[in-house]
């Protein structure tokens, strides 16, 4: 996950869908917003998809994309109780358990 968030494109492409949560965007309004080319858009979807940070579902004809936000906090709460318990920077009382 970290390593497909590594890539400033698709980290910009994750930080749009979470202001346009939780109904996501279409395709076509992704690439008007952020102007990467349709190709190069789809396969930075496609990582995204396969590493559990988006969502896709068809709408007719169309792909609607939504962040994960799921998968996002699970993220997050591995990296407080591997990193920053581990080495004292957060008192493991003060993390909240995932639900």
């Amino acid at each position: 996950m970290l390593a497909a968030l590594g890539a400033e494109p698709r980290l910009r492409i994750l930080r749009l869908l979470l202001t346009a949560h939780p109904g996501g965007l279409v395709v076509g309004d992704i690439q008007a917003e952020l102007g990467i080319p349709p190709s190069t858009l789809s396969h930075h979807l496609e990582k995204l998809k396969n590493e559990e940070l988006v969502k896709v579902r068809r709408e007719s004809t169309f792909l609607r994309y939504t962040a994960n936000t799921d998968g996002l906090k699970e993220m997050l709460d591995f990296l407080y109780a591997e990193c920053c318990t581990r080495g004292n920077v957060i008192p493991p009382g003060d993390i909240a358990p995932a639900h």
